[in-house]
Protein backbone atom coordinates (compact mmCIF):
# COMPACT_ATOMS: atom_id res chain seq x y z
CA UNK A 1 0.00 0.00 0.00
CA UNK A 2 1.28 3.55 -0.54
CA UNK A 3 1.95 6.17 1.62
CA UNK A 4 -1.55 7.83 0.60
CA UNK A 5 -3.43 5.17 1.96
CA UNK A 6 -2.06 5.14 5.11
CA UNK A 7 -2.42 8.86 5.32
CA UNK A 8 -5.49 8.79 4.88
CA UNK A 9 -6.45 6.48 7.11
CA UNK A 10 -4.92 8.02 9.51
CA UNK A 11 -6.53 11.31 8.88
CA UNK A 12 -10.38 9.29 9.06
CA UNK A 13 -9.02 7.58 12.71
CA UNK A 14 -8.44 11.50 13.25
CA UNK A 15 -11.55 12.51 12.14
CA UNK A 16 -13.24 9.86 13.90
CA UNK A 17 -11.75 9.91 17.11
CA UNK A 18 -12.77 13.74 16.98
CA UNK A 19 -16.06 13.26 16.30
CA UNK A 20 -16.67 10.61 19.24
CA UNK A 21 -14.96 13.27 21.55
CA UNK A 22 -17.72 15.50 20.28
CA UNK A 23 -20.53 13.39 20.24
CA UNK A 24 -19.34 12.25 23.74
CA UNK A 25 -19.18 16.14 24.84
CA UNK A 26 -15.75 15.19 26.14
CA UNK A 27 -14.37 18.23 24.51
CA UNK A 28 -16.05 20.18 27.21
CA UNK A 29 -14.07 21.39 29.92
CA UNK A 30 -16.98 20.96 32.26
CA UNK A 31 -16.71 17.35 31.69
CA UNK A 32 -12.98 17.10 32.89
CA UNK A 33 -13.31 19.19 35.49
CA UNK A 34 -16.59 17.13 36.22
CA UNK A 35 -14.87 13.72 35.95
CA UNK A 36 -12.01 15.21 38.35
CA UNK A 37 -14.05 16.72 40.97
CA UNK A 38 -14.74 13.76 43.06
CA UNK A 39 -15.51 15.10 46.25
CA UNK A 40 -17.98 17.26 45.12
CA UNK A 41 -20.48 17.32 42.14
CA UNK A 42 -18.66 13.94 40.71
CA UNK A 43 -19.54 13.28 36.61
CA UNK A 44 -18.51 9.56 35.79
CA UNK A 45 -19.33 10.14 32.06
CA UNK A 46 -16.03 10.36 31.27
CA UNK A 47 -15.39 7.03 32.70
CA UNK A 48 -17.73 5.22 30.60
CA UNK A 49 -16.58 6.99 27.09
CA UNK A 50 -12.81 5.65 28.18
CA UNK A 51 -14.32 2.18 28.97
CA UNK A 52 -16.39 2.10 25.86
CA UNK A 53 -13.16 2.97 24.04
CA UNK A 54 -11.49 0.20 25.85
CA UNK A 55 -13.72 -2.41 24.91
CA UNK A 56 -13.17 -1.43 21.81
CA UNK A 57 -9.37 -1.10 21.54
CA UNK A 58 -8.40 -3.98 23.53
CA UNK A 59 -9.52 -7.06 21.75
CA UNK A 60 -7.89 -5.28 18.83
CA UNK A 61 -4.54 -4.87 20.51
CA UNK A 62 -4.07 -8.55 21.58
CA UNK A 63 -5.06 -10.04 18.85
CA UNK A 64 -4.16 -7.79 15.61
CA UNK A 65 -1.44 -5.17 17.11
CA UNK A 66 0.30 -6.71 20.19
CA UNK A 67 1.74 -10.20 18.02
CA UNK A 68 2.59 -7.69 15.04
CA UNK A 69 6.67 -7.43 14.72
CA UNK A 70 5.66 -4.55 11.88
CA UNK A 71 2.98 -1.76 10.93
CA UNK A 72 0.84 -2.74 8.48
CA UNK A 73 2.43 0.53 6.67
CA UNK A 74 5.53 -1.90 6.58
CA UNK A 75 7.55 0.41 9.20
CA UNK A 76 9.07 -0.87 12.59
CA UNK A 77 7.06 -0.78 15.29
CA UNK A 78 8.56 1.27 17.93
CA UNK A 79 8.02 -0.30 21.95
CA UNK A 80 10.06 1.36 24.38
CA UNK A 81 12.45 -0.35 26.52
CA UNK A 82 12.55 2.15 29.07
CA UNK A 83 10.00 0.73 31.88
CA UNK A 84 11.84 2.95 34.88
CA UNK A 85 9.68 5.09 36.88
CA UNK A 86 11.93 7.92 37.51
CA UNK A 87 11.98 11.73 38.65
CA UNK A 88 11.44 13.03 34.96
CA UNK A 89 8.10 10.77 34.50
CA UNK A 90 6.36 11.75 37.72
CA UNK A 91 7.23 15.02 37.29
CA UNK A 92 6.09 15.08 33.70
CA UNK A 93 3.01 13.04 34.81
CA UNK A 94 2.29 16.05 37.66
CA UNK A 95 2.35 18.63 35.20
CA UNK A 96 0.51 16.95 32.98
CA UNK A 97 -2.46 16.38 35.93
CA UNK A 98 -2.08 20.27 36.24
CA UNK A 99 -2.87 21.65 33.56
CA UNK A 100 -5.39 18.94 32.74
CA UNK A 101 -6.88 19.61 35.80
CA UNK A 102 -6.66 23.64 35.88
CA UNK A 103 -8.04 24.02 32.39
CA UNK A 104 -9.82 21.39 31.85
CA UNK A 105 -8.81 19.79 28.49
CA UNK A 106 -6.22 17.39 27.43
CA UNK A 107 -4.39 17.34 23.95
CA UNK A 108 -7.12 14.78 22.18
CA UNK A 109 -9.65 16.57 23.33
CA UNK A 110 -7.96 20.09 22.49
CA UNK A 111 -7.36 19.27 19.03
CA UNK A 112 -11.28 18.42 18.62
CA UNK A 113 -12.01 21.32 19.99
CA UNK A 114 -9.94 23.36 17.71
CA UNK A 115 -12.86 23.07 14.71
CA UNK A 116 -15.04 25.08 16.97
CA UNK A 117 -12.99 28.11 16.57
CA UNK A 118 -13.16 28.66 20.56
CA UNK A 119 -10.38 31.26 21.16
CA UNK A 120 -9.40 29.47 24.82
CA UNK A 121 -8.95 26.53 23.34
CA UNK A 122 -6.75 27.76 20.20
CA UNK A 123 -4.75 29.59 22.96
CA UNK A 124 -4.54 26.30 25.19
CA UNK A 125 -3.58 24.29 21.74
CA UNK A 126 -0.59 27.18 21.03
CA UNK A 127 0.63 27.23 24.53
CA UNK A 128 0.50 23.26 24.62
CA UNK A 129 2.71 23.47 21.64
CA UNK A 130 5.01 26.10 22.84
CA UNK A 131 5.52 23.90 26.13
CA UNK A 132 6.30 21.26 24.30
CA UNK A 133 8.92 22.94 22.08
CA UNK A 134 10.38 24.75 24.65
CA UNK A 135 10.56 21.64 26.99
CA UNK A 136 12.12 19.55 23.98
CA UNK A 137 14.78 22.08 23.67
CA UNK A 138 15.79 22.26 27.58
CA UNK A 139 15.51 18.91 27.42
CA UNK A 140 18.11 18.25 24.49
CA UNK A 141 20.14 21.51 26.17
CA UNK A 142 20.42 19.45 29.42
CA UNK A 143 21.74 16.03 27.47
CA UNK A 144 24.16 18.03 25.74
CA UNK A 145 25.41 19.81 28.90
CA UNK A 146 25.87 15.99 30.23
CA UNK A 147 27.42 14.28 27.32
CA UNK A 148 29.91 17.45 27.73
CA UNK A 149 30.37 17.08 31.80
CA UNK A 150 31.22 13.25 30.47
CA UNK A 151 33.50 13.86 27.94
CA UNK A 152 35.92 16.10 30.11
CA UNK A 153 35.71 13.85 33.42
Amino acid sequence: MNKFVFRSVALLSGVLFGCGMALSGMIEPSKVTGFLDISGNWDPSLAFVMGGALIIFMPSYFLLIKQRKQAISGNEICIPNNKVIDKRLLSGAAIFGLGWGIAGVCPGPAVASLALGNIAIVLFFAAMVIGSLITKLYVSHHQAQQASVIKVS
